[in-house]
């Protein structure tokens, strides 16, 4: 039986032969970007290459998802490799949507270019035959939450439950079957080089919130009025006043934004919309938060007679990655790019539905770089689609390999070795709990 790096070889041959095609993949994405459960053309590219593969798969998986399984030669512990399908609105950006707004300023298309490089590579007999379980592509739809209220009508039309692709695949059982996962995201810190070891995210909540006053004539009658939109300007200060009782190592940011201000200048607003994250490094920080920021929503509207509804629904979990399944990538990545180029991360501020992956089983989000810019700004573009697609893919299947060869040891070793934050239906359940829509009449 081949070596695992003799596997290596065969598959990183075959990533290089592709290469063009492999980021073509990714470019087309990134000249066609679509918004969360929207990807319908990014969908059908990803079917259509998987069906050019001959690997079977199944589309419309939370509405837009996939999945495809490669079947090993022996039984064994089915691993996981994610990409993600869809994009953010950044209508600044050089490659956005003229109509939408759309585009990739995270670098998700080149997660494409990465799943099916990947499969590419891992779809040959001889390292099929040699490896144990099964591999699973999974391309994700909706990871940027983004659009909540959009998403919110999807959820109240019955079309899924969560905002999340992720959240919504677990609640599908699509993960019922997968014992260990990862994927690599594009990075444009330089500080984290050229593939970067990730620690710790922050997890979500999110809100959307609608203050109602009473509508008059702003010039004429004033008084006769309640401004919503004062009430929410007072609710942004209140929670603006509450910051410095948020503890530095629990990471929280809060960050509303006011998505209507009104009907009309010459009307006192009566109909005033918000949305906000509450992120936190942990369950508890992030629940400490959602509460202060409700007592501040309450208090605006209190101040000035209106009424405030808000709408709590539950985000991400926390990302917590597996160290042991870290030590099989990071040798890896040694290799790919050598010791000096390989980066590390303590924490990040953002979130990412990874984590409600990692909280039923092991899992890993490293990094790649290539990219240039600020993240989810107009500037964030990839230039070195070899770094941010190629060596990614590479990363990727060298671990899937290690994970699965010698009769899948050291993958079934992770998972015998991993304790999971909790299981699918604790998840479920915690999910659900945090789901809550409350009214305050200030009168």
């Amino acid at each position: 039986m081949p070596s695992s790096d003799e596997l290596k070889r065969i598959a990183f041959e075959e990533i290089d032969s592709r290469a063009d095609e492999i980021i073509n993949i990714s470019k087309t994405i990134l000249n066609n970007p679509e918004p969360g459960f929207r990807e319908i053309n990014t969908a059908k590219l990803v079917s259509e290459k998987l069906g050019n593969l001959g690997i079977p798969f199944r589309a419309g998986l939370a509405i837009t998802g996939i999945r495809a399984d490669l079947l090993c030669g022996n039984p064994g512990p089915t691993m996981a490799i994610l990409g993600e399908l869809d994009s953010l609105i950044v209508n600044e950006h050089p490659f956005a949507n003229p109509s939408t707004g759309a585009a990739h300023a995270c670098g998700h298309h080149c997660q494409i270019g990465m799943l099916l490089g990947a499969a590419m590579a891992l779809n040959q007999p001889k390292i099929l035959e040699s490896l144990s379980g099964r591999i699973a592509l999974i391309a994700v739809p909706a990871e940027e939450y983004i659009e909540i209220e959009y998403r919110d009508e999807l959820r109240k039309q019955g079309q899924l439950e969560f905002l999340g692709g992720k959240p919504e695949l677990i609640k599908l059982g699509e993960f019922d079957d997968v014992d260990l996962a990862m994927m690599v995201h594009t990075t444009s810190t330089p500080e984290e080089k050229q593939l970067c070891v990730s620690g710790t995210n922050n997890g979500t909540v999110a809100k959307k919130i609608q203050f109602i006053g009473k509508g008059s004539h702003a010039g004429g009658s004033p008084h006769l009025g309640i401004n919503a939109l004062n009430a929410a300007t007072l609710a942004l200060s209140a929670i603006h006043f509450n910051r410095e009782t948020f503890k530095d190592a629990d990471t929280v940011r809060v960050h509303p934004i006011i998505t209507k201000g009104g009907e009309a200048v010459s009307a006192v607003p009566a109909d005033v919309r918000m949305e906000t994250f509450v992120r936190g490094k942990t369950l508890e920080a992030i629940m400490d938060a959602n509460v202060k920021v409700d007592r501040a929503l309450r208090a605006g509207a209190m101040a000035v007679g209106a009424s405030v509804k808000i709408e709590t629904i539950p985000g991400y979990m926390p990302l917590s990655q597996d160290k042991n399944l870290y030590e099989l990538f990071t040798p890896n990545a040694v290799d790919l790019v050598g010791q000096e180029n390989v980066g590390s991360v303590a924490h990040r501020t953002g979130s990412t539905d990874m984590g409600d992956v990692s909280q039923i089983m092991p899992a890993i989000h490293p990094y790649v770089g290539g990219a240039v810019g600020l993240g989810h700004g107009a500037t964030y573009v990839v230039e070195d689609y070899q770094l941010s697609v190629i060596t990614a893919a590479k990363s990727i299947v060298a671990t899937v390999i290690d994970a699965l060869g010698d009769g899948g040891a050291k993958g079934g070793k992770i998972v015998a070795e991993h304790r999971p934050e909790m299981t699918r239906h604790e998840y479920l359940s915690l999910m659900r709990s945090l789901a809550k829509e409350d009214m305050f009449e200030a009168n």
